[in-house]
């Protein structure tokens, strides 16, 4: 797929599921959010950059870290997200936090500005992942450190089935190469080739727990990356893709309820100080 085109679809199929992404998914994401949170050991006063940040789950666990003299900046492409993210800081007159659209592969920000980076789930959606790498390179200081989650091996994600599900539906694949970061040691050399040190790279297995299919199918379909797929779908495709994907899980079914085994990888950098 045409990068212009990739980074539109993903654009707007976030915008589609900004307002149903946090009911459906926070929970569900919670475990990793906390673990990059965790390893990025965050000090008071440091400055934090979030990429692809959506609605600010993670940008407001790193903003209670920095405490009041650091400071965060998210960033994402969907105009929706950022807006969401933008409510959540006027409710809570939080100071040390701030939201802006930007896409993660020309990061509009100084060289050596932050401390830290961070980016939960989103370099699997990009067109260029290697060049989202090497703009968070540039905008950390000699010593910063990127911590970057993204999904696991496709054969240790159960719901893996929905892109080839979603894709027999439409003219182009929605999410080309999704899995591809989260194979073996992939984005350690992504990270290499960007000249970060210090890599580590850690799995984390998790499961996705829904009541029923019907959440099951929210959660991929309505607030999820395939959203503008979805939207453009009329009901008798929908209840197909559903009828498809509920069978595909039918491995982790018990009783009404569904446990879909999944898989995080977290990789830690850092930028040399002699550089």
């Amino acid at each position: 797929m045409e990068s212009r085109l990739q980074r539109r679809l993903q654009r707007y199929g976030w915008d589609l599921a900004s307002a149903d992404y946090e009911p459906l998914w926070q929970t569900q994401l919670a475990c990793v959010h906390a673990e990059l949170i965790a390893r990025a050991s965050l000090a008071s006063g440091e400055r934090v950059l979030d990429v692809a940040c959506g609605s600010g789950l993670v940008a407001f666990r790193a903003k209670d870290a920095v405490g009041p003299h650091g400071q965060v900046v998210g960033v994402d492409l969907s105009g929706q997200m950022i807006d969401a993210a933008r409510r959540r800081v006027e409710e809570r007159k939080v100071r040390n936090a701030s939201f802006e659209r930007m896409d993660a592969e020309h990061l509009q920000l100084p060289d050596a500005s932050f401390d830290v980076a961070l980016c939960a789930l989103g370099l699997m959606y990009m067109p260029d992942p290697e060049r989202a790498v090497r703009e968070i390179r540039r905008v950390l200081r000699p010593g910063g450190r990127m911590l970057v989650a993204v999904w696991g091996e496709r054969s240790r994600c159960g719901w893996s089935a929905l892109f080839p599900i979603v894709d027999a539906e439409v003219a182009s694949d929605v999410c080309p190469l999704f899995f591809r970061l989260g194979q073996g040691d992939t984005l350690v050399r992504v990270c290499a080739e960007a000249q970060f040190a210090a890599i580590e790279l850690h799995r984390m297995a998790t499961t996705l727990d829904y009541a029923n299919a019907d959440e099951a199918c929210s959660a991929a379909f309505v607030g999820g990356p395939v959203s503008l797929a979805w939207s453009r779908f009329d009901n008798d495709v929908r209840a197909r893709v559903c009828a498809r994907y509920i069978e595909a899980l039918a491995a982790w079914r018990h009783g009404q309820s569904y446990r879909v085994p999944g898989e995080f990888v977290i990789v830690v950098a850092t930028v040399p100080r002699d550089v």
